[in-house]
């Protein structure tokens, strides 16, 4: 059964970091590109991050640019965002999605094959 779990949301106060994970089981992600998206309420889901497979390219919404990274652990199966200088616009469900896709550069609008659950980041004061 293939599945992505995240987790790591919480909630934070303007300014400070998160690390999200997001942990595949009953595929690897060497042959996907992993994207990170977060849906507000009352906006549509914007595509946050993505990494490419094999070679790890990624890439970013232009509005977390410089305060988010994307890194995978194939060992580990899993794909993390760290989070930092988080801002209120940031408050969302996040959610990570795979792409069967080799050889490619990863992009947040094509289909996704699989999707998490989503986990639950609040940035307020």
């Amino acid at each position: 059964q293939a599945q992505l779990v995240e987790s790591g949301g919480g909630l934070v106060q303007p300014g400070g970091s998160l690390r999200l994970s997001c942990a595949a089981s009953g595929f690897t992600l060497d042959y996907y590109a992993i994207g990170w998206f977060r849906q507000a309420p009352g906006k549509e889901r914007e595509g946050v991050s993505c990494i490419s497979s094999p070679d790890g390219s990624t890439d970013y919404a232009d509005s977390v640019k410089g305060r988010f990274t994307i890194s995978r652990d194939n060992a580990k199966n899993t794909v993390y965002l760290q989070m930092n200088s988080l801002k209120p616009e940031d408050t969302a469900v996040y959610y990570c999605a795979a792409q069967l896709l080799l050889f490619r550069l990863c992009a947040l609008n094509p289909p996704y094959d699989y999707w998490g659950q989503g986990t639950q980041v609040t940035v307020s004061s």
